[in-house]
């Protein structure tokens, strides 16, 4: 059952602060790159009762304390946690957090999108004999995002950090330790399986890949079962809520609207994310396919595109419109552009390799020389590349059914219409909403009622849109995705 936000409730938003109450209440916590939110839902029926948001810092590298200080400010911002039974926190992936004998932070923690460590994860592919080797091993090829390119990169430049470093998390990780009040150091199998470090497959820690990469074996956060507890919360935000074990934002947001097996999450925010649910782990050799676990004990194989929302904003902007404007024209427009296509490759792009490629423009002639064609033809290019990602997936092995559409691309009136043309399948828009905090907060609702799956709260509203493939656009990109020039 999909689940979504049901009512709308302001920032701030106060409710009667008595966990004897007979209505239980949960809180999801995201700790993404830009900011902090917190969403506080009826624990039964995933009612949205109030939330409350804070930024982080800019940067690749922050110190941890940022996190928890914005946590301090959504928390204020939702009305506090007083009344919460049970809390879960959804976060960024990869992050490398290092901690001494004393749970203190070491060093900034190097972020997802910290690029320094392309070399090591290069260095240590070569070491294990190939991408197919960590493919065989982890689930995934290493590329710069995972943490244990991360720790190569200290182990090679901050010796003195490795000599210091005790323990060794991801930000989820260190943000539940802190509501337990130091007590625990857990994490859960979907966040773990983007170490680099953790095999989905065996369900363990390689401890042996983590010394080769670090040179020394520091302490690991505690696996925890999909619904298992950590413990109290023994904060100044929270006391004696039960924890969940939480995970990382992309298994989070599967769970916030309530993906079953066979179900594909396509995301267009900053970058485009293709996951979907499935009973059987991946190992792809070509690295397109990540091979995640997900929340719920199964496994979340993921693609990512480095180009997404980002290509509406530009298209946008070169045609002096608006985002509305953008989507009428590129409706006025037939299927397929008249033969114009674009490669949306404007900030290289990862799915397929190509980072130091550039966006191209196809197919150009007097009769799609027009404000109209353009705009068609990037939203059916962008569409086309997450239509790749979806192809990635499918030769895996993994069981495709239904198309589930969110972050902020989904908001084009363009993108949601053509999208099922364009994928081949159905497509369904929830309504706009906190997905990772939702996602943490029906984890938390699931530690509190316990069972075998997490509560099917009510699937609010949400669109299903529909059309006839038009397998010619797909052909016509194919033909020429390849043809970009390389940056100067």
């Amino acid at each position: 059952m999909l689940a979504v936000p049901m009512t709308s409730a302001g920032a701030g938003t106060t409710a009667a602060k008595d966990r004897s109450k007979d209505r239980p209440t949960v809180a999801g916590i995201d700790s993404s790159t830009q900011s902090c939110k917190v969403v506080v839902r009826d624990a039964g029926t995933g009612e949205l009762l109030r939330v409350g948001r804070a930024k982080h810092p800019d940067g690749t590298e922050v110190d941890p304390a940022h996190w928890w200080r914005a946590l301090e400010e959504a928390v204020a911002d939702a009305g506090g946690l007083d009344d919460v039974d049970a809390i879960a926190v959804g976060a960024q992936q990869h992050g490398s957090v290092l901690l001494d004998e004393a749970g203190e932070v070491v060093r900034p923690a190097l972020l997802w999108n910290d690029g320094r460590s392309a070399e090591a994860a290069d260095a240590l592919t070569a070491e294990l004999g190939g991408p197919g080797a960590w493919a065989e091993q982890v689930g995934s090829v290493l590329v710069a995002s995972l943490t244990i390119t991360k720790l190569r990169w200290i182990a090679e430049h901050e010796p003195e950090s490795v000599a210091r470093t005790a323990s060794v998390c991801l930000p989820h990780d260190w943000l539940t330790l802190k509501l337990s009040g130091g007590a625990r150091l857990v994490t859960d199998r979907g966040d773990a399986s983007g170490t680099g470090y953790w095999s989905p497959r065996e369900g363990a820690y390689r401890e042996d890949l983590l010394h080769k990469a670090f040179g020394a074996t520091p302490n690991l956060p505690e696996v925890l079962a999909p619904a298992a507890s950590a413990g109290p919360s023994a904060s100044p935000l929270s006391r004696g809520a039960l924890l969940g074990a939480g995970t990382g934002d992309n298994m989070a947001a599967a769970l916030g609207v309530g993906a079953q097996v066979g179900d594909v999450v396509v995301s267009i925010g900053t970058s485009g994310v293709v996951s979907v649910v499935s009973e059987v782990p991946t190992h792809d050799p070509s690295g397109l396919v990540a091979g995640f676990a997900d929340a719920t004990g199964r496994y979340l194989p993921l693609i990512c595109t480095l180009n997404a929302a980002r290509v509406l904003d530009s298209a946008a902007r070169m045609l002096g419109v608006d985002h509305a404007e953008l989507s009428r024209l590129a409706l006025s427009a037939p299927a397929g552009s008249g033969g114009l296509v674009l490669v949306p490759y404007l900030e290289g792009e990862r799915t397929p390799v190509r980072p130091d490629a550039t966006g191209a423009l196809h197919g150009l002639t007097l009769a799609t020389s027009t404000p109209a064609h353009v705009a068609r033809a990037t939203v059916e290019g962008l569409l086309c590349g997450l239509a790749d990602g979806l192809d990635a997936l499918v030769e895996q092995g993994c069981r495709i059914g239904r198309v589930v559409l969110v972050g902020g691309g989904a908001r084009s009136e363009a993108v949601r219409v053509l999208a099922p043309a364009v994928l081949g399948r159905p497509v369904v828009v929830p309504e706009p909403g906190e997905y990772v905090a939702d996602g943490a907060a029906r984890q938390a609702a699931w530690v509190l009622a316990g069972g075998d799956a997490p509560p099917a709260w009510s699937l609010g509203r949400s669109q299903t849109f529909e059309a006839d493939p038009t397998p010619g656009v797909r052909e016509r990109y194919a033909e020429v995705r390849d043809l970009t020039a390389t940056r100067p």
